[in-house]
Formats: C-alpha cells, structure tokens, sequence
C-alpha cells in the first residue's frame, strides 16, 4: 500500500458497467455531491470485438479534471463489471484491446481450452458461453496473439486496469479474480489449478484488498495547475455492493443487485446447493469469502421485452395480460437459469404499457425462482435500476411473504459500496442503512400466475435438453 497524499476531502467513483459509464463524487459524510454519465464505446480488432478504451478514459480525464477542481477531490475508486481483463506491459503498453465480453470463442479454441478447464468442486465456476469466464478469452488471446500474450508482464482485472492507467501500478484483487472465471479456487483461497497447468500464476500481479490506496494520479485542471489525488483498488461491481450492506450492519441477507445483469447473492446458501447447469456459482466477496451466487441478465431481458419502456406501469395493464394468459419465457440473453431455450411470449400479442407489463412480470418471475434456487430465506435487498420500479419490487414482495423485502433508497449500491471500501481506508465511515421496507402488492391472481409461468419455463427446459440428450 502506498502513503496517502490526503485524508480528508471528497471521493471520485467510476462505476463502468457494460452499458453505463458514471462518476460519483461523495463527500466525507456520504452525501452525493455530483453525478456524470456515459457509455463506453464498443469496436472491433482483427474481427474481436473490443472496448474504445481511449475513448473511454478521455471522458473519465476529463471528468475526473472538473470534479477535481469544482469539488477538492482527493481520492478516485472505480468499480467496474466482470469478464473483463487487459494484457499490459509496463506503465504504458497495453498489448492487445480489451475484449468484449459478449463473443464466444472460435469452436477450435473451445475445444482445445474445455478438457483443463477445473471441475465445479474446484472453481465453483460452471462452464460458462461467450467471455463469461475470462480463462478461455486469456486462453483465446494466448493461442492467436502469441507475441502479445509472450511480452505480457501482467494480466489485470479490469477494476485493476483502470488503476494501472491513473497510477502505473500492478496489483490484483479478491472479488474480481474470484468473479466466476476459472482462475481462483474459493476454499482454497488461491488460484486455480489452470492457472498453475497453463504457467500463469506469474502473470497475476500481488492482490492488494480493494479500497486500499494503491497510487497517486497527478490530474491537470482546466487552469493549467495540477493536483495529486490517491487511488484506491478498484472492485466488481456486484461484490462491491454485498460490502456496501454488510459495512451498513445487515446480516444475513439476500442482495438482488440489479442492472445489466441481475445478480443474487446469498452468503447463506450452502455451496453444494449451487447447481453448475443453471448459471449458479460462487463469487468471492472483497474479503476473500466464498459468495454463493446465482444471475441471468435481467436487466438487458427487460429492456429487450419491453421495448425499452421508461414510463410507470399501472396495475390495470398487468391484470390485463395475467388476465389473458401472456406469458413471456426465458431466456432472452445468454446465461441465467434456462440456458437451454430460447424467450417467447406465449398467450398472444402485446403492445405499449401491455408488452413493458409482460416484460415486468418475467423478470419477478425469474427473479422469485432465483431466490428459490439459492435458498433464500431471510431478508430480500433489492438494489440497482429495478429497485426504481416500484411494480418490480412489490410484486416480488407479495410472492414471498414469509420474507422481508427492502429496496435500496439511493439505487447506486456498486458506486456506494466502492466509495466505502476507500472510505473505509481512510478510517471513515460514512454510510448506514438506507434501505427502506417494499409494501406487498396486492395483485389478484400473481400467486397463481407465478405457478403457470414455472410450469410453462420447465416443460420448455425438460423439451431443449431431452432434445439436446441431457435427460
């Protein structure tokens, strides 16, 4: 760890999802002080598609230069979504662009990287499509940029590269590494057996904890001056919001963290209950512990559904589609609980506020049968985009009853959680719970609604795999 240049003052955060770029400035008493927004930018590089990471940092320099100035920041934290790494050399070289993480492989590059990858027991980490599990894209690049992957000095996480562009600094950390991608074993507490086959245990730079002051960046302000600020280690954006909650002094609880993706997660789920065939794994949270995890993309399925809807749905046009027996089925994105088929309405045609209905209603569903998997029983915290939607919420209280459901006030748990852990750093702590009680709808005829749409999802999953030969 480095030596502060501040103790005090005001905190930048950069929360990078897939879809959304955002910076926070948080004063030390917790409050949010300002809020920017962007989204990254997505080309390609020898037909891979790859992050514009140029274009991305000049906005977050940018940024960060006027809230510097506007606000005295003195620190900067990043949170950042999975999947997602960089090959670097140095305090400069980044040896091949970042990839997306949404292309699978080449076949032949699957089936050469399939036979190591480690089993459940090990990983926790099921074999996942596309760049869900980062071993196979480091594998990928390792097989057809050989050159590159061979001056590699090392492989960062993404939270991790960000740190590296501000400061010049090489460092890993627990949450990402252990972000269900085949490097890291949770009871083990160390890298996976792949690491060690394929000779990348030294690739893999010390793991700092994230918050930890890691750097200083030395910003140029509008008027020609400078300053130093500290840089912490960055974190994965769901594990990021777990810490936030438990630092705020909840205990056993259930985190529905919402935004592309819909992440659950439930400390107190054994991890043989973690079924590897329906997109259930264990994370790891900031401290090292195994996170027993489930997630399907729901955010992404609901925007797909409902045509990107963003106005209020009223109780009259969800009556109206259970009404009418429309169902909508999964899987509209890739992962989640259904892998195996592909989403459909069912029941007839929708449209407007009806179809934005249908599309609030699966995504309860998936999440009530979710909650279901991962063996939940205690209280419910609803965090994210979704907890904005008051139907998503209340829907989900009045389907579990024998559960507390509380939803996040401020909605932006990654960024909060993350402003913690460096907060937290400099022995502050500002947060406290913040969640407030969801009021049960009190919707006619959902309980029943909930058992037809899980009769209708499985028989269309037990259909796809005795097709495919599973069953």
């Amino acid at each position: 760890m480095t030596t502060p240049a501040s103790q005090s003052g005001p905190l930048a955060v950069f929360d990078l999802g897939k879809t959304n770029s955002k910076l926070f400035v948080f004063s030390e008493d917790g409050a949010v002080l300002d809020e920017r927004r962007s989204r990254p930018v997505w080309g390609s590089h020898k037909g891979r598609a790859v992050l514009d990471e140029q274009h991305l940092f000049h906005w977050m320099s940018q940024e960060l230069s006027d809230v510097v100035a506007r606000h005295d920041v003195t620190g900067l934290m990043i949170s950042a979504h999975g999947c997602t790494f960089a090959l670097v050399r140095g305090d400069t070289g980044l040896l091949h662009p970042i990839l997306d993480y949404e292309q699978e492989i080449p076949d032949a590059i699957a089936a050469k990287v399939a036979p190591s990858l480690p089993a459940f027991s090990e990983t926790y980490t099921p074999h996942l499509p596309l760049g869900f599990c980062i071993a196979r894209h480091i594998f990928w690049l390792a097989e057809e940029e050989p050159q590159a992957f061979a001056e590699t000095e090392s492989i960062l996480c993404y939270p991790q590269y960000w740190v590296w562009r501000f400061t010049g600094r090489h460092v890993s950390e627990y949450s990402y590494l252990g972000a269900h991608n085949q490097l890291w074993a949770p009871l083990k507490r160390d890298y996976s057996s792949l690491v060690d086959r394929l000779g990348w245990r030294s690739r893999f730079p010390a793991i700092v904890p994230s918050g930890a002051i890691v750097g200083q960046t030395t910003v140029r302000l509008n008027d020609g001056s400078k300053k130093t600020i500290d840089v912490h280690n960055g974190v994965h954006d769901s594990n990021s919001a777990l810490a936030y909650y438990r630092m705020t002094g909840l205990e056993h609880f259930t985190i529905v963290s919402t935004g592309t993706w819909v992440i659950i997660i439930n400390l107190d789920c054994p991890l043989n209950a973690l079924d590897e065939e329906r997109d259930m794994l264990s994370n790891v949270t900031v401290n090292g512990e195994p996170a027993p995890s489930l997630r399907f993309m729901g955010g992404r399925e609901y925007d797909l559904l409902s045509g990107g809807w963003t106005k209020p749905i009223g109780p009259v046009a969800v009556e109206a589609v259970m009404a009418r027996g429309v169902f909508a089925l999964p899987s509209w994105a890739a992962g989640g609980p259904f892998p195996e088929i592909k989403g459909e309405i069912v029941g007839g045609d929708v449209a407007g506020e009806e179809r934005a209905a249908v599309a609030a209603l699966y995504v309860v569903m998936m999440t009530d049968l979710s909650l279901d998997l991962i063996r939940s029983t205690n209280k419910v915290v609803v965090d994210g985009g979704l907890a904005k939607i008051d139907l998503y919420t209340s829907m989900l209280a009045q389907l579990r009853p024998e559960q507390a459901v509380v939803r996040s006030t401020m909605s932006e748990g990654s960024a909060t959680g993350a402003a913690a852990l460096a907060f937290k750093a400099r022995g502050l702590f500002p947060f406290k719970d913040e969640t407030v009680a969801v009021v049960a709808s009190g919707v006619a005829g959902l309980e029943a609604y909930r058992d037809r749409w899980r009769e209708l999802a499985s028989a269309a999953r037990a259909r796809a795999r005795r097709a495919a030969g599973l069953e």
